[in-house]
C-alpha cells in the first residue's frame, strides 16, 4: 500500500510501517469501481466495533463484513414491486441499457435483470445491491415445483486434455453422435456426479486435493477433474480460479421463482416466496460436490465435423437441485413478497 501512497498528502505512514498489533485496514469498492483504502490502529474506537462485527465470512486473507441491512430491505422491496406487476413482457437490457424484446430460452433471468436495471455482462460480480440474483422456473406458485435444476456457474476448464488439445479434439475423443440424429454433429453431455462413471462419456467426476474428513482442501494444487478409466485427466478446473469466482459472486444470493406464459405474448411473473442465502465459502461448494448435490452437466457440441471448419459451442456448467441450495449458505431465509 505504501507504494500507492507515495507522495500522497496525509498518508498514514506510521500505521503502514509499524508492526503494531490490532491495526485494521479497510478496502472498499465504490459504485464507480474506485477502490478506497483506510487504515486505523487498535486504539481507534472503530476497531472495537469492527471486532464485534467480524464473523467467519472470509475471502482469502480478508474478512468480509456484511453491513447490508439497508441493501437487504431495498432488495426485498424492489422484488416485491416486481412481484406486484404480475405478467411482464419478456425483455433484456442491451449494452446501452435500453430494454429490447427477448426470445431466448433463458429470458426469465434476463427479464428479471432488466426490471432490476442490470445489464448482462461477463463480470464475475454480484448483480444487484451486492446480491447475486438467480431466477428459476416453476410450474405454479402454489406447489413451487421447479421445472429444472439451477445452473450455478459455467466456468471453462483450466487444464487437462480439454485445454491441452482444444475443445474440438476433446469432443471427438470423449463425445458421441447426436442422439436426435442430427447429422455431422458430436455432443458432449450427460450428468457427471462425484465418483460415478458416466457411461455416455466414459468419464468420472472427482475432487483432487480435497479432504472431507479433515474439512480442508489444497487451493494451489487441487481441482475438480474429469478422469477416464485409466486415470487420465480429460478436464480440470483448478480450485484457485473457482474459489475466486464463487466467493466474490455468490457470497449473498437471491433465488426467485418465475412462471412463464406465451398465450398473448412471451411473459414472465415472479415470486411471491423467494429465498436469500447469506454467507458462503468455497468449502461449502466443495462439500456439496462431494455429497452429490452439485454435479457437472455440460452442453458442448461440435457441428459440421466433416468439414474443414467445424463449429464448436462450449458450455461447461455446474448445477444443483433447488431443494439443495440451502446447503451452500450459513444463513438461508425465505421471504413472502406478498406481505411486504
Amino acid at each position: 500500500m505504501s507504494g500507492f501512497l507515495k507522495g500522497a498528502a496525509n498518508a498514514p505512514n506510521r500505521l503502514l510501517t509499524s508492526r503494531d498489533e490490532g491495526r485494521v485496514m479497510f478496502l472498499g469498492v465504490a459504485a464507480s469501481d474506485k477502490i478506497i483504502g483506510y487504515v486505523i490502529d487498535r486504539d481507534n474506537p472503530i476497531s472495537s466495533v469492527i471486532a464485534r462485527l467480524i464473523d467467519t465470512n472470509s475471502a482469502g486473507v480478508f474478512t468480509e463484513i456484511f453491513i447490508g441491512e439497508t441493501n437487504l430491505r431495498e432488495l426485498l422491496l424492489k422484488l416485491a414491486e416486481i412481484y406486484r406487476k404480475g405478467w411482464i413482457d419478456s425483455k433484456r437490457l442491451n449494452s446501452n441499457g435500453n430494454a429490447v424484446p427477448c426470445n431466448a430460452p433463458n429470458c426469465g433471468g434476463y427479464t428479471l435483470e432488466a426490471e432490476l436495471g442490470v445489464t448482462p455482462n461477463g463480470y464475475p460480480l454480484p448483480d444487484y445491491l451486492d446480491f447475486e440474483i438467480k431466477q428459476y422456473g416453476v410450474n405454479n406458485f402454489e406447489s413451487m415445483k421447479p421445472l429444472s435444476p439451477l445452473t450455478l456457474m459455467t466456468p471453462e476448464p483450466t487444464g487437462g486434455y480439454y485445454v491441452d488439445m482444444g475443445v474440438e479434439a476433446f469432443v471427438r475423443k470423449y463425445g458421441y453422435t447426436d442422439k436426435m440424429g442430427r447429422p455431422d454433429r458430436l455432443n458432449f453431455g450427460g450428468i457427471h456426479t462425484i465418483g460415478k462413471r458416466t457411461d455416455i462419456t466414459g468419464l468420472t467426476l472427482n475432487l483432487k486435493g480435497y479432504n472431507s474428513v479433515k474439512g480442508n482442501f489444497d487451493p494451489d494444487n487441487g481441482g475438480i477433474v474429469l478422469e477416464d478409466d485409466q486415470g487420465r485427466i480429460a478436464a480440470l478446473w483448478n480450485f484457485s480460479s473457482l474459489m475466486e469466482h464463487w466467493t466474490i459472486k455468490h457470497a449473498r444470493a437471491g433465488y426467485i421463482p418465475s412462471m412463464a406464459r406465451t398465450e398473448l405474448a412471451k411473459q414472465y411473473s415472479y415470486g411471491p416466496i423467494i429465498s436469500l442465502g447469506l454467507g458462503t465459502d468455497f468449502k461449502l461448494f466443495l462439500d456439496a460436490i462431494a455429497v452429490g448435490h452439485i454435479y457437472y452437466d455440460p452442453g458442448i457440441k461440435v457441428e459440421n465435423i466433416s468439414s474443414d471448419h467445424p463449429k464448436t459451442k462450449r458450455r461447461s456448467q455446474f448445477r444443483i437441485r433447488i431443494s439443495s441450495l440451502y446447503t451452500l449458505y450459513r444463513s438461508w431465509q425465505e421471504y413472502n413478497l406478498a406481505v411486504l
